[in-house]
């Protein structure tokens, strides 16, 4: 049914401003976007949300989630997570192809399609998987319906990876898509681990040796590998979760080829957090030092991180025990990036502008993602209310993903998420999803999503 909706007097973010002003939702799309107090559209709206106190910003886009379907779904699934995606202010997710069977080849990406077409209440992209032999695969991919290509150089926790020189190079030579790279040093990895089940000798290795085992250098020799392959083939690299300090040396501000993601995990905890919530921020790469989520932190606001993500990965409870050779890795954050990232922004790490820089503009930037991450007359309106100094406490029955259980539990948030729209559509208003049947779309890309410059 055709709807008009007026959201007025909102302090509305986009485009490194923020400014008192209207828009007007017209079915899917952004009508208007109006500065000044008590705006009056162009016509009649069916609907009028005073937001007055509160921020509106673009629908955040989280480009880096594993939702676990198919073949893993009794840790999540593409119905429990988008809720989740929804209630946290989420409205795009590009999903992760470590799943079973793994998102590498085109039937599998056919068939993931299919599962989120059903289930997922917020729009959706999917990354194909790399692997050793699936190069040809690489050539036919549907570029308009494929965020990237997705290249595990090291070991985490799927079935996904590629190590020999001849299929990296394979890999960065081939690909007309962008390639992003989970980097770390398998070898090192390994090495670490042996060590560590020699010092233990049978014991339960304790969950804080996990840094040391996923150390620091083991990322940067990867990353390192990374960036210089993608210089050499003139691809384009977008590196997942960036841990280290030592990381950011090698990514250039202004520099949209190489770009770097940094996620949640690394810029909320560190080490020193193991004492308080053990294997529940248990991660690869492992969190590290509290001087490298400073530097993380700092890097926000100088260029060297281009994106936010969360990496949202779920494991039930069950999965989570142990120390740090047998408890799994991953942490379920999409409920609660935003909120969290808008905690940072009181705190002074970053400004509200620059937030939505990195969690809306940018990655629609980095994969040309059509008409969405931008509040702008035409685009889909993919939109998040928000009201500050309005506090609440994470309780577990709140937690939407399949798992529930956070590590943020127990914490005072004193940002609110009132409404989410995706698609024009008010799909999360005040903790509660407002239609179970409504589902999302799957997203398309620019033409220049696929163009791959001479060298």
């Amino acid at each position: 049914m055709h709807r008009r909706i007026h959201i007025k007097n909102a302090t509305i973010v986009n485009e490194g401003r923020k400014f008192i002003g209207s828009i007007v939702i017209d079915d899917e799309r952004i009508a208007e976007v109006l500065e000044g107090f008590d705006c009056k559209p162009e016509l009649p709206a069916d609907e009028v949300f005073d937001a007055t106190g509160c921020y509106v910003l673009p629908g955040v886009i989280d480009d880096h989630v594993h939702f676990r379907d198919p073949g893993l779904t009794h840790k999540a699934d593409f119905d429990t997570e988008s809720k989740a995606a929804a209630a946290g202010g989420v409205t795009t997710v590009l999903d992760m192809p470590n799943c079973v069977p793994p998102t590498s080849s085109r039937e599998a990406l056919r068939e993931k399609i299919e599962i989120a077409k059903a289930k997922s209440h917020v729009n959706y992209g999917f990354f194909f998987g790399a692997t050793s032999d699936n190069a040809e695969e690489l050539h036919q991919l549907n570029k308009r319906h494929t965020v990237g290509i997705k290249l595990f150089m090291g070991n985490s926790t799927g079935n996904l990876k590629v190590e020999s020189a001849e299929a990296l190079n394979t890999v960065f030579r081939n690909s007309r898509l962008p390639i992003m790279v989970h980097c770390e040093d398998t070898d090192m990895v390994d090495e670490a681990m042996a060590k560590a089940r020699e010092e233990y000798a049978g014991r339960e290795i304790p969950i804080s040796e996990h840094s040391r085992i996923r150390s620091a250098e083991c990322c940067y020799r990867s990353t390192e590998l990374a960036v210089r392959l993608a210089r050499e083939n003139n691809a384009r690299l977008h590196v997942a979760h960036i841990s280290t300090a030592r990381e950011l040396e090698l990514f250039t501000p202004g520099d949209t080829r190489i770009t770097a993601e940094v996620c949640l995990p690394h810029l909320l905890f560190c080490d020193e957090d193991y004492a308080r919530l053990g294997a529940r921020i248990k991660c690869n790469p492992s969190v590290k030092t509290r001087a490298d989520r400073d530097a993380l932190r700092s890097a926000l606001n100088d260029g060297r991180i281009y994106c936010i993500g969360t990496d949202h990965a779920p494991h039930t409870i069950d999965d989570k025990r142990g120390g740090a050779g047998r408890a799994a890795s991953g942490i379920p954050m999409v409920q609660f990036s935003l909120c969290s990232m808008l905690e940072l922004v009181d705190e002074g790490v970053l400004s509200i502008e620059r937030l939505v820089t990195l969690m809306c503009h940018n990655p629609a930037e980095r994969f040309c993602i059509e008409n969405r991450g931008y509040i702008r007359p035409g685009y889909m309106a993919d939109l998040v209310v928000v009201r500050p100094n309005s506090p609440w406490t994470l309780a577990t029955r709140m937690i939407l993903s399949k798992c529930n259980w956070s590590p943020m539990e127990g914490h005072v948030f004193k940002w609110r998420i009132l409404r989410t729209y995706v698609n024009g559509y008010m799909l999360y208003h005040n903790g509660h999803i407002t239609n179970e049947n409504h589902h999302g779309l799957q997203i398309t890309f620019t033409p220049d999503h696929f163009k791959r410059n001479d060298r």
